[in-house]
């Protein structure tokens, strides 16, 4: 079977660095390209770093990306252009920017996690689960703890586990969403969902969802130790996608939560 051929944009970042560890291990791909938002003057696997342009993407089959936002769209317009697959691990979007990509998935394939974990996903479903069989009288709140490094906030998968409570409620996550707190030691629940971010140390990614009754509190909850997790949810997620028509798809998707 030929090997997918994989480019990996954002290739200076943590994520960038691990996947391409992780893709020298993995026997379905091939990596033929790595491109950032500047010009690297060194080489990894042999190959420099280029900026996103259409030659660099060229001879890919898909570009998993872990950037910024601004960058993500700059990629899905020249992949769109090259009917090219697209794996979106980067965070932070606005609504209007959720909507370009939506646009872009009526041309290419794209998968997009705030998360690529099999345990964050399972811990978005049974979210969702708990939301839809709580009633009212519940309110709920989000905790995530992240490296010094990051700078969005509340992070990808915390939004990720916000939409779940939402869907269990049949309500737009937008319309849910309530104060966003950082590195407060303690924080409250509210008629919508406050979140709480941490960033400090190097710690790889903590998420808990609480549900308080008043009378008591359900806790929810996912702590991760290696960044394999996601590179490798990364590359599951492509190989997914090689197989999928034009569409907006998610790691649910993949991972078939019924």
């Amino acid at each position: 079977m030929r090997k997918i051929n994989l480019a990996i944009s954002g290739c200076m970042g943590r994520m960038g660095q691990q996947l391409i560890k992780s893709s020298n291990h993995n026997k379905n791909f091939k990596l033929v390209a790595l491109t950032e938002n500047k010009l690297v003057n060194k080489k990894f696997n042999k190959i420099k770093p280029e900026l996103n342009s259409e030659k660099a993407f060229k001879k890919t089959d898909i570009i998993i990306d872990f950037t910024v936002p601004s960058c993500t769209l700059e990629i899905l317009k020249i992949a769109s252009k090259l009917k090219k697959k697209v794996v979106i691990g980067t965070t932070g979007f606005s609504r209007s920017e959720e909507n370009q990509i939506k646009k872009y998935s009526k041309k290419i394939p794209i998968l997009k996690a705030g998360n690529m974990s099999l345990g964050v996903n399972l811990l978005m479903y049974l979210t969702e689960i708990a939301s839809k069989s709580l009633n009212d009288e519940y309110l709920s709140k989000i905790y995530e703890v992240h490296h010094k490094h990051k700078e969005d906030y509340p992070s990808g998968t915390a939004l990720m586990l916000g939409k779940g409570i939402a869907d269990g409620k049949n309500k737009n996550l937008y319309n849910l969403i309530g104060k966003k707190f950082l590195n407060k030691k303690s924080f409250p629940y509210g008629r919508k969902i406050n979140f709480n971010s941490i960033r400090k140390g190097e710690i790889i990614g903590e998420h808990e969802v609480r549900f308080s009754s008043g009378k008591e509190i359900i806790t929810l909850s996912h702590e991760a130790f290696d960044r394999t997790l996601y590179s490798d949810g990364a590359l599951t997620a492509s190989k997914w996608l090689m197989k999928k028509k034009p569409g907006l798809y998610s790691m649910r998707d993949l991972l078939d939560f019924s």
